[in-house]
């Protein structure tokens, strides 16, 4: 079976290798980190001798970084969510979050997740998350816990600033004030309309045709 070095070289561009070319057998194995292996029997064109081709890649795995902060979360908060003593619940459009404080570093973590991977590295997403903490000068005094669903990222991300909010409220009644005043205790009522009979969306009508 013969097969360019060019071709194969492109299907590997999206990873990072490193190759090695001998004299000896003619076989191409390939390592990966999930067990993967390829055989193919290439030859050289300029003088028809076997070689071999052999490329170990090596790709992250999410999956462990998740556990040990599944790990951590577990922790840190027994119980559950729900017996902690600073929590608070936020809503926006169709997303609902669960929201625990404790005094910490200022770490975000969102479903198991770091806040800056779960929410995509989006900056206006991440400044919904901490805009309750930064108004109280509390970024970096305590850890954010947060459980999350339904919606997108977008109202989830707005449903954790109201959760914080209203987390804070259990630290101290005198964080109303300041909080009230730009807003975060005020939840966010605007959904989506629904769409109407005879209409193609909820206000959207069909093009008009007199005959």
């Amino acid at each position: 079976m013969s097969i360019s070095i060019s071709s194969l070289a492109s299907s590997l561009s999206s990873l990072s290798f490193s190759s090695q070319i001998s004299q000896k057998p003619n076989t191409l194995s390939f390592s990966r980190s999930k067990s993967h292996s390829l055989s193919l029997s290439p030859y050289s064109n300029s003088n028809k001798l076997p070689f071999t081709l052999r490329v170990t890649a090596t790709i992250a795995s999410p999956e462990t970084t998740t556990t040990d902060l599944k790990k951590l979360v577990k922790s840190r908060l027994p119980g559950g969510f729900a017996a902690q003593p600073i929590h608070g619940t936020g809503r926006r459009k169709c997303a609902i979050a669960r929201v625990v404080l404790q005094e910490g570093t200022g770490k975000v973590i969102i479903n198991y997740r770091d806040a800056k991977e779960y929410l995509q590295g989006n900056p206006l997403w991440l400044q919904y998350v901490k805009v309750p903490l930064v108004t109280l000068g509390y970024e970096s005094s305590y850890d954010v816990f947060v459980k999350a669903h339904g919606g997108g990222l977008s109202g989830q991300a707005q449903a954790i600033s109201l959760g914080v909010a209203r987390a804070l409220l259990k630290v101290s009644q005198n964080h109303r004030i300041p909080l009230k005043r730009e807003g975060l205790l005020t939840r966010d009522s605007r959904i989506v309309e629904r769409k109407k009979v005879g209409l193609k969306k909820a206000r959207k009508a069909p093009q008009f045709s007199k005959r």
